[in-house]
């Protein structure tokens, strides 16, 4: 997991595959499934999951690197960048004003129990760092628009000025599965709060080989990787246990592993069990949380957590939903 650079600025990327020169109908086919990406389709999630078990519910959701919701204005841009035979992209600053995010639930997206779960992740975050979240006053323009939509889990990466509803989606499951699982909330909050995938960063070629022949054909661009002047790792080291991570068996076309680690460590890579203190304190930093610079590197793995149906107490719960899960 990793931060974007603050700057709005063009920028370059880097792909560990071959350059290959485009054809018309690679860059039509290109731009067909990210234009696709942007919007709901008629592949439930859980026949992408029949399709392929080996992966989590965020990395078979269909969309750009499994999960990440474009705008439209970026896939034009990826477009062009692709024809010509490069990869870069314009991104905005991605920090919410004043540590701040605005939310507001779908009418009628969730029961009760699916709004807790969502609501515990929230508190979680709140106590995990400086960052605070409030509910949408009427005809407030930025705000995540939490949905449930069942093509899967999914959500706009960052903040931005001119977006107005920044979409967090989370197909409708019991808490404790798929789209519900509490690290793949987390997840997905992650991404708003303004991070991409932990082996996206520009050092992971040191950490991680990409097995392209694995790769199911097409889904190449998921595994790009940014430049060192354009990412920041926050001064801290690669996290293969990150809640952010992929797991082995991502966008594979054959069944067999399309990422394998190049050193030992601890635990499991993409695992979906907890949040590390890695991923905390990337946050604490990227929001530059007191104290979040100063504090000593904690251990790689941290205790899991359950995931099974949360329970919160009644009045924790800010909604008043009247159909029970």
């Amino acid at each position: 997991m990793f931060q974007i650079g603050f700057l709005l600025c063009l920028v370059g990327l880097t792909v560990g595959g071959p350059a290959v020169t485009k054809t018309r109908e690679e860059i039509e086919s290109f731009k067909n499934f990210l234009k696709k990406s942007r919007t709901e389709n008629d592949v439930r999630l859980s026949e992408r999951m029949l399709a392929n078990p080996l992966a989590s519910a965020w990395q078979n959701s269909g969309k750009f690197e499994g999960d990440i919701l474009l705008d439209d204005w970026q896939v034009e841009g990826i477009v062009q960048e692709f024809a010509a035979g490069r990869n870069a992209y314009v991104w905005p600053n991605t920090n919410w004003p004043n540590n701040t995010i605005v939310y507001e639930f779908a009418p009628g997206d969730f029961k009760k129990r699916q709004q807790r779960a969502i609501l515990k992740a929230m508190r979680d975050i709140e106590k995990k760092t400086c960052l605070k979240f409030r509910q949408r006053s009427p005809g407030e323009f930025n705000y995540v628009k939490i949905t449930g939509a069942e093509d899967g889990c999914y959500a706009d990466v960052g903040y931005w000025h001119r977006r107005g509803p920044h979409i967090l989606n989370l197909a409708r499951d019991r808490p404790g599965r798929g789209c519900f699982l509490y690290t793949t909330i987390i997840h997905e909050w992650f991404h708003i709060l303004g991070f991409y995938h932990m082996q996206s960063t520009y050092n992971r070629d040191d950490y991680v080989r990409v097995i392209w022949e694995n790769v199911e054909p097409g889904m190449e661009f998921n595994f790009e990787s940014y430049e060192s002047n354009i990412v920041q790792n926050l001064d801290l080291p690669y996290d293969y246990t990150s809640c952010m991570h992929y797991g082995p068996y991502s966008f594979s076309g054959n069944g067999n592993p399309t990422l394998v680690p190049l050193r030992s460590f601890e635990g499991e890579m993409g695992q979906e069990d907890y949040v590390t203190e890695y991923d905390w304190l990337r946050v604490n930093r990227h929001y530059n949380c007191p104290g979040a610079w100063s504090t000593d590197e904690p251990e790689l793995h941290s205790e899991p957590v359950e995931n099974e149906t949360v329970k919160v107490v009644e009045e924790e719960t800010p909604l008043d939903v009247e159909n029970d899960a």
